[in-house]
């Protein structure tokens, strides 16, 4: 990918991946070195491999409303994601991006939406 890309889409791209239980198109989503500070958890995870380990369970166990889209929209470092997590809780995500156009950090942390 180029310098320029649509990140709303690479976030709905990852929401679709999710909520479809496709661990390895979500992990080509993700640049090689990206990371995951989960307030959620309290966990810091980095690399494919560790995220692969961390999203496995959960899309394995999703609820019915699991992964439900709330809000998404542009933030000052990225895209905000407003979603019902693989438990159906509301959660807030930030996404931020590499040069390529894939995903190298989130941060998320329970919403109160």
């Amino acid at each position: 990918m180029a310098d320029h890309f649509d990140e709303m889409a690479l976030v709905v791209d990852w929401l679709d991946c999710c909520r479809s239980r496709d661990l390895n198109g979500m992990l080509e989503l993700y640049a090689d070195d990206a990371r995951l500070d989960c307030a959620c958890e309290g966990a810091g995870i980095s690399g494919r491999s560790a995220l692969a380990d961390y999203w496995r369970p959960k899309l394995a166990t999703l609820l019915p409303d699991a992964f439900g889209l709330e809000e998404i929209s542009p933030g000052s470092d990225g895209v905000v994601l407003d979603y019902l997590s693989f438990e159906g809780r509301p959660v807030r995500i930030t996404f931020a991006f590499d040069a390529q156009g894939r995903i190298s950090h989130m941060r998320c942390a329970p919403s109160s939406r």
